[in-house]
């Protein structure tokens, strides 16, 4: 199971700053008014009108369809109004994607912070991805990752289904938790297998990045 922090230091924190094992800082993003402006309506007026972001999707960076119908970003953000708040009779979509774009990635860090208790040597890229959607979230996988990964719990829950390698199935075995609402999960997506969803029909959005 996770290690489950609260209120960590910098200097606390060193002692699991490198850690394998899952860990969760409750509430570490809590004061993000990102919680407040981050939705469906807010990445698609970004990404509709500023040039060039939906082609630094398709050039530089990465879309993530999972199990959706959904080809491309920019397809997202086509969809019914009735689709994009999973109204009744409407198929249940869960999407990432990298955000690579500078003018992008300039807007966004004015409303969430790197987690401060990370140590002062850790190398954190400036992009970052977002998940977002309803119910099935990502199949189990490992990441092929250069670094640690973050995320920030901005908008609902997500639970996680987390089980070690092949090799290390000896020692321990699958696990699911739950990461609510201004929570930060640290994971090694390297090393663990990991899928995830979201329960009851609830929103579910978060933001990633890497450490290490």
């Amino acid at each position: 199971m996770p290690i489950i922090l609260s209120n960590v230091t910098k200097k606390e924190f060193e002692l699991y700053a490198y850690s394998s094992q899952p860990i969760i800082i409750k509430n570490a993003a809590s004061n993000w008014s990102a919680s407040k402006v981050f939705n469906f309506d807010f990445f698609q007026n970004l990404y509709e009108h500023i040039e060039g972001a939906y082609e630094s999707i398709e050039e530089e960076c990465q879309f993530l369809h999972f199990k959706s119908d959904f080809s491309s970003l920019r397809e997202v953000f086509a969809m019914s109004k009735q689709r994009a708040m999973n109204q009744e009779g409407e198929n249940p979509w869960y999407i990432g994607w990298k955000n690579c774009h500078p003018q992008i990635l300039d807007i966004m860090k004015q409303f969430y912070d790197v987690p401060k208790f990370f140590p002062n040597d850790a190398e954190i890229p400036h992009t970052n991805y977002i998940f977002m959607g309803y119910e099935q979230g990502a199949n189990m996988h490992l990441d092929y990752i250069s670094r640690l990964m973050w995320q920030g719990q901005i908008v609902g829950s997500k639970t996680w289904v987390v089980a070690p390698t092949p090799e290390c199935d000896h020692v321990c075995k699958q696990f699911n938790f739950s990461v609510d609402t201004g929570d930060i999960i640290l994971l090694d997506t390297r090393i663990w297998y990991h899928s995830t969803y979201i329960e009851n029909g609830n929103f579910s959005l978060t933001i990633t990045s890497e450490y290490g």
